[in-house]
C-alpha cells in the first residue's frame, strides 16, 4: 500500500530562524545581504525536490532597543525585498514553488496583482503569494501613518484585499489570447474581463494586464490564527503555514480551518497545512545535543529579552532564572505568541532565561533535536494524528540546517515512502496536488446556465 506523502518547504529568510545564527563560526555574518548565499541554499533545496522555498518579511526594521543595546546586537535590521529576490532566483531554477510575503495592509491590490502575475510567468508558474496584514507600528512609520491600524480593520481590509487581487488574476480566461498575425487578432474580447470592484477599502477597475496564470492563479498561503485569519484561508487560500509546539493545539487549529471549507464549497483536499519545523539532527543523539548546545551559546541575553519584549514587555528588572510573569493580552502588540509563550513556559516550568534561548532557537516553530530517525518519527507522529499536511523547515541556520536535512532526514523519509523522488508537474500547483480554482466569470455563467434551465 503506497503511503500518504508529505509537502515539504524550507523557510529562507535572513538565512536561518535562531536569534544568533549570524555568530555563527561557520555562517558569514552578511548572508542574509548576499544573493549568492540565496541561490546556494535553494539550488539545494530544487535537487533535494523540495516543495518550495518560502520567504517571510517585514517591512521596516521592526525592533525597539528594549531593553537598550539589543538592536545593534540583532541581525533583524537588514534584508533583500521578497519579490525582487525571487524573481532573481526564478529563471536560475526550474521546479520549486517560489513563495513570498507582501503585506495587505502598504500595498495596493493592482500591485500585488501585477507583480505576484509577472513571477508567475516568470517562473513558468511557481509564484505564491504569502498573505500577511503586518502588525507593528515600525512599519506603519514608513508609510505616512503615525501607528498601525486597528485589529479589525486590518483583516476587514485584507479579506476585500484578497478578494479583490483573485479577481484580477480572472481578467483573462486561458485561451483569451489568439495571436493571429493574419486578421490582426491579439485577443477575444469576450474573454477579457473587467473586475469594477467598489468595496470599503478599495476601487479597483481592472482587468489586470498580465496574462492568466500557468498554474491557474498563483498559489496563495496564509498564517494567521485569529478567526478573520482563519476565514480568508477557508474562503480563498491554497496552503497555510502553522506555528505550533504542541500536538493538540495543532491539531484543533488543523480541524477549526479546513472544518469550514465545505461550507465556501471546498474539499478538505483543497487545503494544505505545512508546520514550522526546526530540526537539529546528528548521526547521533550526543551529536544533535552538541549542536544545540553550540547554538544556545550563540544568544545574547539582552537579545534574548528584546524578543520577549513584545509579548511581555520589558522584563529585564526580573531575575533571568525567575518564572515567567503571565501577559497582559491587552496591552501586547501579539496576542496569539504571548499567549503561546507563557502556556510553553507553564506547560514546560521554563524560567525567562530558558524560555527566551528555546524561542531563540527557532522563534514560534516546533523543534526537534536527535537523529533522523527522531525527526521523522515525531514528523510521522503529527503527519498520522490530523495535525499537519507536510512541514516547512525553519533551520537554525544556512546552508547547515539545509545540508543536515538533505544529508540524513531526506532518505529517512524517503526509505518510509513518506516524500517524493521526483517532482510531479511542471507547476507548484501540479507539484502540490492542487486543484486550478475556476474563474470566478467560470461560476457566475455555469451559475446563470443553472438558473435558466431551471
Amino acid at each position: 500500500m503506497t503511503k500518504k506523502k508529505m509537502k515539504l518547504g524550507l523557510s529562507i529568510r535572513y538565512m536561518g530562524y535562531h536569534v544568533g545564527s549570524w555568530r555563527h563560526p561557520d555562517v558569514p555574518a552578511d548572508g542574509s545581504s548576499l544573493f549568492r548565499s540565496f541561490l546556494n541554499v535553494v539550488h539545494t533545496a530544487e535537487k533535494a525536490k523540495l516543495d518550495m522555498v518560502f520567504l517571510a518579511d517585514g517591512i521596516g526594521v521592526r525592533l525597539d532597543d528594549k531593553p537598550k543595546g539589543s538592536m545593534s546586537r540583532s541581525r533583524h535590521n537588514v534584508e533583500l525585498e521578497p519579490l525582487t529576490l525571487l524573481s532573481a532566483l526564478a529563471p536560475l531554477t526550474h521546479n520549486i514553488g517560489l513563495v513570498a510575503t507582501a503585506s495587505t495592509t502598504y500595498n495596493e491590490p493592482y500591485h500585488v496583482a501585477r507583480k505576484y502575475g509577472s513571477l508567475d510567468q516568470i517562473s513558468g508558474g511557481r509564484a505564491a503569494w504569502n498573505v500577511v496584514t503586518s502588525w507593528s507600528d515600525q512599519e506603519a512609520w514608513n508609510f505616512s501613518m503615525s501607528r498601525q491600524l486597528d485589529y479589525d480593520t486590518r483583516y476587514e481590509r485584507a479579506h476585500e484585499f484578497v478578494d479583490v487581487v483573485t479577481g484580477l488574476w480572472d481578467s483573462w480566461d486561458e485561451d483569451a489570447f489568439i495571436l493571429d498575425k493574419q486578421s490582426g487578432i491579439f485577443y477575444d474580447e469576450k474573454k477579457m474581463h473587467v473586475l469594477g470592484h467598489v468595496g470599503k477599502h478599495f476601487s479597483v477597475r481592472g482587468p489586470l494586464n498580465v496574462r492568466r496564470s500557468p498554474q491557474g492563479r498563483p498559489i496563495l498561503v496564509q498564517a494567521g490564527v485569529s478567526e478573520q485569519g482563519q476565514q480568508i484561508a477557508a474562503d480563498y487560500c491554497d496552503m497555510v503555514f502553522m506555528a505550533k509546539n504542541d500536538l493538540k493545539s495543532a491539531q484543533d487549529y488543523y480541524a477549526s480551518v479546513k472544518d469550514r471549507l465545505e461550507a465556501v464549497g471546498r474539499k478538505r483536499a483543497d487545503l494544505l497545512m505545512v508546520l514550522g519545523l526546526t530540526p537539529i539532527v546528528g548521526r547521533t543523539r550526543e551529536e544533535a545535543q552538541e549542536k544545540y548546545e553550540q547554538l544556545e551559546s550563540l544568544i545574547d541575553p539582552v537579545v534574548g529579552l528584546s524578543m520577549l519584549y513584545r509579548s511581555f514587555g520589558d522584563l529585564s528588572h526580573l531575575p533571568l532564572d525567575g518564572p515567567v510573569p503571565k501577559p497582559d493580552l491587552d496591552k501586547v502588540g501579539l496576542k496569539s505568541s504571548a499567549q503561546m509563550y507563557y502556556d510553553l513556559a507553564q506547560k514546560q516550568n521554563l524560567t525567562i532565561r530558558q524560555l527566551y534561548k528555546k524561542i531563540g532557537m527557532a522563534q514560534e516553530h516546533k523543534t526537534v533535536v536527535g537523529t533522523a530517525a527522531d525527526v521523522v518519527d515525531e514528523m510521522e507522529s503529527w503527519f498520522e494524528q490530523g495535525a499537519a499536511d507536510g512541514f516547512n523547515i525553519t533551520p537554525t541556520h544556512l546552508p547547515h540546517g539545509i545540508d543536515d536535512f538533505v544529508a540524513l532526514v531526506l532518505p529517512e523519509l524517503r526509505k518510509r515512502g513518506r516524500f517524493r523522488e521526483d517532482y510531479e508537474g511542471r507547476t507548484f500547483r501540479e507539484n502540490l496536488g492542487l486543484p486550478v480554482p475556476p474563474s470566478r466569470y467560470d461560476r457566475a455563467s455555469n451559475s446563470a446556465e443553472a438558473r435558466l434551465a431551471g
